[in-house]
């Protein structure tokens, strides 16, 4: 994605494929190619195929009609999910030859298309790294007439789990929360943006690893009428044992393994230093027998979250 623009530049390609997890990125690559290949007429010359409407024929028939008042036509695949082997092997032969005067985005949110990758000129649409997203967020703001504060934008990028996708969601409700005032503040984050659900239960088990019950026991009272607090928490747990005794795995062989991303990994490590393996091991068997309670009837969720987090303040 990084590198998107100056690609554009050089030239339009016949064909693009975007795969990744954040999708303000997948919205932002759509964006620059069609603004790079100067589409005119969309009506006629943009066609936009998605599983409710995904037939091969019909995608066929979108790629070689010719454009009308407009150098190139686009074409967008969007999170195809249903696809047959048959359409996949069509599809191949016509990225072998595609037309050249359409430009074809194949949107793989899901990863179901990732056979074309080799045929297509990939764009990485996955999380960027924390310099490039404050980057994103700072120049999105002044076009808005805002600044932020490092504080701040820091706090945004934890409360979203540092996808853009949930910042810019953010955003709209920061920018315009008080329009009088240039500058966004870390304490208009904390008031105004909503925590991604894996923020909060970091959040907690920071708590928790550090004996603050206070903060612990003010967490659990927002967190309880959410469903699956208890399925996220104790996943987090089993997650963090199996951290600590595989400490010599790099972050990307344990995400692989445990089927999270790499980012998730790295910022459960930053907490092996407030448990050792031991309480990690006694944790590991309460959240069994709380599991077993929990399915048995002999304990309610909203009961189990609280002993729960005190057994944990206490191990």
């Amino acid at each position: 994605m990084k590198t998107l623009k100056s690609r554009l530049k050089q030239e339009i390609m016949p064909c693009y494929y975007v795969a990744g997890d954040d999708y303000y990125l997948f919205d932002k690559a759509v964006s620059m190619i069609t603004t790079a290949m100067n589409l005119q007429l969309p009506d006629f010359n943009k066609m936009v195929f998605d599983d409710d409407n995904f037939s091969y024929q019909g995608f066929l028939n979108a790629c070689e009609m010719m454009p009308m008042g407009s150098e190139k036509r686009l074409v967008i695949l969007k999170n195809l999910t249903k696809i047959s082997e048959n359409d996949k092997k069509l599809m191949e032969i016509y990225l072998n030859n595609p037309c050249k005067s359409t430009v074809l985005i194949i949107l793989d949110f899901y990863d179901k298309l990732s056979f074309v990758k080799n045929l297509c000129e990939f764009i990485d649409a996955r999380r960027m790294d924390r310099n490039l997203s404050k980057n994103i967020i700072v120049a999105d703001l002044a076009k808005r007439g805002k600044q932020i504060s490092g504080e701040a934008v820091e706090t945004l990028l934890d409360y979203s789990n540092g996808y853009l996708t949930n910042v810019m969601n953010e955003l709209d409700k920061l920018v315009h929360f008080d329009t009088s005032e240039s500058l966004i503040t870390k304490k208009l984050v904390e008031n105004v943006a909503i925590k991604n659900e894996d923020f909060a239960i970091f959040e907690l088990t920071e708590a928790l690893g550090k004996k603050d019950a206070d903060r612990a026991m003010k967490l659990i009272s927002l967190m309880e009428k959410e469903q699956g607090t208890l399925s996220l928490i104790s996943n987090h747990f089993r997650r963090l044992f199996f951290i600590a005794l595989s400490s010599d795995a790099s972050n990307a062989s344990l995400a692989s393994l445990l089927g999270v991303k790499e980012y998730a990994i790295a910022k459960q490590r930053q907490q092996l230093g407030n448990f050792s393996k031991m309480q990690l091991k006694k944790i590991y068997s309460l959240l069994e027998e709380v599991d077993y309670k929990v399915k048995s009837g002999q304990m309610l969720i909203g009961n189990a979250l609280y002993f729960l987090a005190f057994s944990i303040l206490f191990v």
